[in-house]
């Protein structure tokens, strides 16, 4: 299970300026605000944009200026393989360590769309488990349930995370995870595709290449 919303793309307009710099053609910039406030590129300025985006990660520099934010709310399995692109990111997290005690639990803060029968009855006893925990922590303030509840917590919990990126990182991670096992990739990915100019600025590798 993942959940993305809040999506921002932000500074198109300044990273396409950079991107004449190095031969002074800022006259030939055909880019505009539409009225909604969207920056939308000229043909002259899109050409320009592909070709160097296509060129290779020397060439396309001016993708590191362009960034992007969102709200993803995933499991704690996901964030740790998510937690590999340490480049180019930055995330704000929930905090489980201040706040796993000011909610109830409950099935809603796992994941757990793909868990057989079977595994939902192990896993709804996990959840009683810390909620009883929780209860007696938030009671007698002893430290031993607020434990109890940080090391048995499953990897499935949903943890939600303000991250930003730039479109150079969505590249990587595009071509890195679209045919990866976990399905909160694929939908990660989908989102990527979706972003403004993303078919000519990050979908841009040949497959095999």
């Amino acid at each position: 299970m993942i959940k993305i919303d809040k999506v921002s793309v932000m500074n198109i307009e300044n990273a396409i300026r950079g991107a004449r710099n190095p031969m002074n053609s800022w006259a030939r910039m055909d880019s505009a605000y539409d009225d909604n406030g969207d920056y939308i590129l000229g043909e002259n300025d899109l050409s320009l944009a592909s070709r160097l985006a296509a060129a290779g990660s020397d060439h396309r520099k001016f993708l590191r200026q362009i960034f992007v934010s969102m709200d993803i709310t995933a499991p704690l399995y996901w964030w740790k393989e998510f937690d590999t692109y340490k480049v180019g990111t930055v995330a704000n997290s929930c905090s489980t360590m201040h706040k796993i005690q000011a909610k109830e639990f409950c099935r809603e803060d796992f994941s757990c769309d793909r868990l057989s029968e079977d595994a939902l009855a192990v896993l709804d006893g996990v959840i009683a488990y810390l909620e009883s925990e929780r209860v007696k922590f938030n009671e007698t303030k002893d430290r031993q349930h607020w434990h109890n509840m940080i090391q048995l917590l499953p990897s499935s919990f949903n943890q939600m995370r303000t991250v930003s990126f730039n479109y150079e990182v969505l590249i990587n991670i595009y071509y890195a995870r679209r045919y990866h096992k976990l399905a909160e990739w694929h939908t990660l990915c989908e989102v990527i595709e979706s972003l403004p100019y993303a078919k000519e600025l990050i979908l841009v590798k040949k497959d095999g290449n």
